[in-house]
């Protein structure tokens, strides 16, 4: 996700007080020779630009230096149990992708092979989802990279819509109010896509007890509107797959003719290989396109995703351009154009690196180690709201247990975030989708890099901080709390959101306070 940021007025841009201009001192005037270190330069006592490009240049070695040491501020990636994205890659993935920033992916007659790199992860991604591959003329299912799910999802939402469309029109009938038909517990970009191309959003709200579609609900949403309905293989709160064959079989049986995408941005590249039985994926014959992260469970450094389809006759021609570009024709449906090709290349290293049984090692691993904290988290009295044993994502989603004398506790979810956040660990707590009883949550993902003994060691920094808040009087835990959204907190302290954009009401948190999760 890119962030808006406020271009500072002249007049907002911190100033030295009058007081600190008036001080006068006696220091070394002399220019720099560069026999010092980093720090003995005039550049370590000056501030870094903030706002303007500087008139000078600066020796290559000190920028590195004085930009590491800027960085150095932002928390580590292994600790960061709320994103999914990857945060560990071999060295020779790294050496691969290092030697390949410079290459412009799209520039196809100069590097065919990075292109044709694309094309095979493509094929195996496609495959892994079982497409069909005995093509017609014309035919046959078809994919693309893109910098992510969102980007991905995009692609599908204005797919779906053109061929909605296209058949109103052939039909002579109002092409007026598309709509999707999506889960309340939907990430984010699914309400860009639906904003920016002007579809309406038919919600499935989760329930207290419900975090996932009612296939029956979702059915009866369908209208001779709906341009397609979004199923999610592992919802960015509790993990869950929704349940793509029901929803398959119920358009089946009504005889709805609507297609299904499969929002697999987590959960593609896991289910394959721990629950290869599940039908969630081409075999499900309403099922016409699916996207995945490869940033994700796909094991590669965050900028790739994946979007298939299940025939070239779900991706209408007036979407692709043909472009003769640096030299050669190419076909192209995307929302960018230029683009490194380093992340496909990392993802291709990764496909054949692993294999199905390295995949399979890996995701089998992140599911005992979820299993393990959920099992652990449960007996310390939290409420388990993920599903275990591969029935969803391997993640945990858990909650505070109801006070054993029905008297609210003086405090929630947020204050043991905080705490943990105090002993190094993110992780995030959350407020559920609508309808939910304003239910919140915590949520710990799993990735490559958590290990067993690092989960040990969570688990106990977990009954400790409990214990802390135990100890504490409500009056003691709020002026704590604020403390911490005012200074601790990074987005608390953040100014370069612009005014004019902030305490937005138009989107699901907007309206109903739902916490968008961070993927």
């Amino acid at each position: 996700m890119v962030h808006l940021a406020t271009i500072p007025s002249d007049g907002e841009i911190g100033n030295l007080s009058e007081a600190v201009k008036k001080i006068s001192l006696q220091l070394s005037n002399d220019e720099d020779s560069f026999t010092t270190s980093v720090y003995g330069s005039k550049f370590a006592a000056e501030d870094l630009p903030k706002h303007e490009m500087p008139e000078g240049e600066m020796p290559k070695e000190i920028a590195y230096r004085m930009i590491k040491d800027e960085l150095s501020l932002d928390g580590n990636p292994m600790l960061n149990l709320a994103s999914f994205v990857t945060t560990y890659m071999e060295e020779e993935a790294e050496k691969l992708m290092a030697e390949s920033f410079s290459k412009n992916f799209i520039d196809y007659e100069e590097y065919p092979q990075s292109a044709d790199i694309q094309n095979r992860c493509v094929s195996m991604i496609g495959r892994l989802f079982n497409a069909p591959t005995d093509q017609e003329d014309g035919g046959g299912a078809v994919g693309t990279s893109c910098v992510g799910s969102s980007e991905a999802i995009m692609l599908a939402v204005l797919a779906m819509k053109k061929r909605w469309k296209n058949r109103r029109q052939a039909e002579g009938k109002s092409t007026d109010s598309p709509n999707i038909v999506m889960s309340s517990a939907v990430q984010v970009c699914w309400e860009k896509a639906t904003r920016y191309f002007e579809v309406d959003e038919k919600l499935v709200y989760c329930t207290p007890d419900r975090f996932v579609i009612d296939p029956k609900e979702t059915g009866d949403l369908v209208d001779e509107n709906t341009i397609g309905i979004c199923v999610i293989l592992g919802t960015t709160y509790t993990g869950e797959y929704e349940d793509v064959k029901s929803v398959n079989d119920l358009l089946i049986e009504r005889g709805i003719d609507v297609p299904i995408h499969v929002d697999a941005a987590s959960g593609g590249f896991v289910a394959p290989f721990v629950v290869p039985d599940l039908e969630w994926d081409f075999r499900c014959e309403k099922v016409v396109s699916i996207n995945v992260s490869g940033h994700k469970y796909g094991l590669v450094y965050p900028g790739v995703g994946w979007v298939v389809w299940r025939d070239a006759e779900f991706l209408p021609k007036e979407l692709v351009f043909n472009i003769n570009y640096l030299g050669a024709d190419q076909s192209s449906f995307t929302l960018n154009f230029s683009k490194g090709a380093s992340q496909v290349i990392g993802q291709y290293y990764q496909l054949i690196r692993l294999g199905k049984k390295g995949y399979r090692a890996i995701m089998s691993n992140l599911t005992r180690t979820a299993d393990y904290l959920s099992d652990s988290l449960s007996a310390q009295g939290f409420v388990i709201m993920s599903k275990k044993s591969g029935e969803g994502l391997p993640l945990v989603a858990f909650r505070l247990p109801e006070t054993s004398d029905g008297e609210p506790r003086n405090y929630d979810e947020f204050a043991v975030a905080h705490k943990l956040r105090a002993r190094g660990w993110v992780v995030p707590a959350y407020t559920m989708a609508p309808h939910t009883a304003d239910l919140k949550m915590l949520r710990v993902v799993v990735r490559e890099d958590f290990t067993k003994n690092r989960c040990d060691a969570l688990i106990a920094d977990i009954h400790l901080c409990q214990q802390l808040l135990d100890q504490l009087d409500k009056e003691t835990i709020a002026h704590q709390e604020e403390f911490v959204r005012k200074h601790a907190m990074n987005s608390g302290q953040s100014k370069h959101n612009h005014p004019r954009f902030r305490k937005e009401k138009h989107s699901i948190q907007g309206k109903h306070g739902k916490t968008h999760s961070i993927c």
